[in-house]
């Protein structure tokens, strides 16, 4: 019973280890392309779908986002605005600072405190939590955990793990594309 109880305890400490290792850095990206540069990428009218999966791989929601973005060299202002396939409608307005080369902090009024971003090569992992709407009366904070890649031809993939107590409660993924400049 020693020798089993032994065991069991070293297997979860080699788990544990195994998984902290595991964990996927913005470094791990560093010498990737095209370079994703938050405050370009954004900058004007971008287009966004995406699907919000629960825990177990169910597709609950489906939506487009339409963003509006502007960066007057310190400030990025990114205006959402959601379109779910129930017909619900929804609207988040991010205010990202750049706060040196890579790093980045964002407010938004359901984000609890300060969202943080470190880009490296072609990726941007945000963190934050999210006074996530349930109903109209209740909310429910979850953290979120973003990673966005920049693909060739201007594709961004975005798949953003949310959680709760640290235990996966489902998955957003989302495409974004830039759409061309009217003005042009």
């Amino acid at each position: 019973m020693k020798y089993r109880l032994g065991y069991i305890v070293n297997t979860i400490i080699v788990l544990t280890l195994l998984t902290g290792c595991m964990t996927m850095k913005p470094s791990n990206f560093k010498d990737e392309n095209p370079k994703f540069v938050l405050e370009d990428y954004f900058n004007g009218k971008t287009k966004a779908w995406g699907i919000f999966e629960d825990r177990f791989g169910n597709v609950k929601r489906q939506f487009t986002v339409d963003i509006d973005g502007s960066w007057d060299g310190k400030t990025l202002i990114l205006k959402e605005y959601f379109l779910f396939s129930d017909g619900e409608k929804d609207y988040r307005e991010w205010r990202i600072t750049k706060k040196g080369d890579g790093l980045y902090e964002g407010q938004a009024d359901d984000v609890i405190g300060n969202a943080t971003g470190i880009s490296s090569g072609n990726s941007l992992n945000w963190s934050y939590v999210l006074d996530l709407k349930m109903s109209k009366e209740k909310t429910l904070k979850v953290k979120f955990d973003d990673w966005m890649f920049l693909q060739p031809g201007g594709v961004l993939l975005n798949r953003a793990r949310m959680s709760k107590f640290g235990i996966e409660i489902g998955q957003v993924t989302i495409s974004f594309s830039k759409l061309q400049d009217e003005k042009k």
